[in-house]
């Protein structure tokens, strides 16, 4: 037996005991005639001690340790005379009998501290040495207990796990897939799914109503820090349900999960916005409510007063933010700039503060509005003394998002997003269908395959770009966690879907001809939901990428630095999958 106890595990109470441990090297201190050595494992640390004047060979020996080094040893549990309340095994230490060298280590390219000294590119590349830092093992600990937790929820609601498979047809709507070349078929290939929606879907048809599947998916897109190439899901799927039947079991997983993971309780229901209403007052589909500064459409109120700039703009905008009313002029000048910046896109910025002091109100449009017609658009945005408005304006879409973009600077800037806060709200009604102005068609929002609103179904002939998708989105703190949606379960309604989005009747049946056949023979009412299991750890593991949840995530350009991948293969690969690079 290698070991007796972990790292960890030893505490006040088994002083005396003689017990062996096995770990890597922490740190090692030299002090007179005692050699202390910080003994390390996924559990925690015990302090191991080597007394000269009890073993003086063996005292020695640990002139040879290294960090990082795999070693076991044996020896009394004693209780510490300097004891560490900072660890859980503070109050002992090991008195080191005998030491076996289980395997040297060369100095490692990093410390493996909580606060290390290497670069995200350097630690990528020796990942299985970062792993070792208690930061990545709590994340994937804290992962692991979300899937326990998340299977232990469906499996009590009767939901079954099914495998669903990775090498599936390629289809031509969403991301770009990523594909694989059959050397069985010259000149075919297999793509891996970029989600199971076709066969979660074929599985209601077989009469299974109740499935899930924590599973891995691909998508060939572009990388932010809540993407990779690779990610998981928890993938769910119902029969003979409505959208409310939806809502409350996803919203109970939701909470059981907040509940045993976090130690959070949420006892309201959570709150539920269309998506008209988060775009008209928070520029988002994912608004952030941890934090107010609800849009105010002032528009009516503030043109006609012959300032160009306002008189001239489709819509115009304004958030109160509280007690900044003594932001300097540099502060709002440098806003002023941000927002100019392309990817927010505004043309400038107009302030109004509201200060306690004698100096009143301060706007940059003093020349243009008295200080009663401030006062009345402070009324309008329930502003305060000491609080500011800030304004935009211009088109109603883009200025809308660029208002949202500012809300949420505006917000990290004063402190208001914090990662321990959580706010869950669900997201309703979005529109079934987008503009592709490239393509001069419409193009689905979500997926085909979501049902639109009943009461919209006579709009998919006559004003398709109002239809509402009976679809629903789960947002956590600003950041979609998951989404779903009722799906269509009737053949002449989804011919209708893809004639809408620009399909012919035979690229309908070539791509999607299985799934309509399936819906002749007694397809059930049926909807679903996903959630995106890595950025949900990330949110509760409260970090900013989901990379620090996943044990051997991809760099932001889709490469695995510990691996060289992606990478050549060997030509006789490439002849045997009758395929030819160029």
């Amino acid at each position: 037996m290698y070991r007796s106890h972990t790292c960890g595990e030893l505490r006040i109470e088994n002083v005396n005991e003689i017990v062996k441990l096995c770990g890597w090297v922490q740190r090692i201190r030299l002090m007179g005639g005692m050699t202390f050595v910080d003994l390390r494992d996924r559990y925690g640390i015990t302090q191991l001690v080597f007394n000269i004047a009890k073993n003086k060979d063996l005292c020695e020996m640990t002139q040879f340790l290294g960090r990082e080094f795999v070693i076991q040893v044996e020896g009394k549990v004693i209780e510490r005379s300097s004891k560490n309340p900072d660890l859980p095994t503070g109050d002992i230490e090991m008195d080191v009998e005998t030491l076996n060298i289980l395997n040297p280590s060369e100095v490692p390219p990093f410390t493996i501290k909580d606060e290390t000294d290497g670069g995200e590119e350097l630690r990528m590349k020796y990942r299985y040495l970062d792993l070792r830092r208690t930061p990545l093992q709590k994340a994937l600990e804290l992962r692991h207990k979300m899937s326990q937790e998340t299977r232990k929820y469906l499996n009590e609601k009767h939901f079954l796990d099914i495998e669903t498979p990775f090498l599936i047809r390629s289809t031509p709507e969403g991301a770009r897939d990523f594909v694989v070349p059959s050397r069985a078929g010259e000149g075919k290939f297999y793509a891996l799914p970029q989600s199971p929606q076709l066969f979660k879907q074929l599985l209601m048809v077989a009469g299974y109503d109740k499935y899930y599947q924590i599973v891995r998916c691909f998508r060939d897109e572009d990388l932010r820090a809540d993407r990779q190439p690779e990610f998981t899901q928890i993938d769910c799927e119902m029969s003979f349900v409505e959208q409310e039947d939806i809502l409350q079991t996803f919203e109970g997983l939701a909470k059981h999960l907040f509940k045993t993971v976090r130690n959070i309780e949420f006892e309201k229901p959570f709150l539920r916005m269309s998506y008209a209403e988060a775009m008209e007052f928070y520029g988002s589909d994912k608004p952030d409510l941890r934090f107010d500064m609800r849009f105010t459409n002032i528009t009516d109120l503030v043109k006609g007063k012959n300032f160009k700039v306002f008189d001239e703009s489709e819509y115009i905008g304004a958030i109160c933010v509280k007690n900044i009313s003594e932001y300097s002029r540099k502060q709002i000048d440098e806003l002023t700039e941000w927002v100019k910046r392309p990817q927010i896109g505004a043309k400038g910025l107009v302030y109004v503060k509201f200060s306690p002091n004698t100096s009143g109100i301060k706007s940059s449009v003093d020349k243009f509005y008295s200080a009663d017609e401030l006062k009345i658009w402070a009324e309008k945005c329930n502003a305060q003394e000491q609080d500011t408005l800030l304004i935009l304006c211009g088109e109603k879409e883009k200025t809308l998002v660029a208002l949202g973009e500012l809300r949420l600077e505006m917000a990290k800037r004063l402190g208001l997003r914090d990662s321990k806060t959580f706010f869950p709200l669900w997201v309703l009604d979005f529109p079934l269908l987008e503009w592709d102005a490239e393509n001069q068609r419409f193009q689905a929002k979500h997926h085909p395959f979501t049902s639109p609103h009943k009461e919209d179904f006579s709009l998919l002939d006559s004003n398709p770009a109002e239809v509402r998708a009976n679809a629903y989105d789960l947002v956590i703190n600003g950041t979609e966690i998951g989404g779903g949606s009722i799906r269509i379960h009737n053949s002449e309604l989804q011919k209708k879907m893809f004639n809408v989005l620009g399909f012919s009747q035979e690229e309908a049946e070539k791509q999607f001809g299985f799934l309509l056949n399936a819906f002749k023979f007694g397809a059930p009412p049926h909807g679903g939901i996903a959630f995106g299991f890595d950025r949900w750890t990330a949110i509760f593991n409260e970090s900013e990428s989901i990379r620090d949840v996943m044990a051997f995530p991809k760099n932001n350009a889709g490469r695995d630095m510990m691996l060289d991948t992606p990478a050549p293969i060997s030509q006789q690969q490439i002849n045997e999958l009758h395929i030819r690079c160029v």
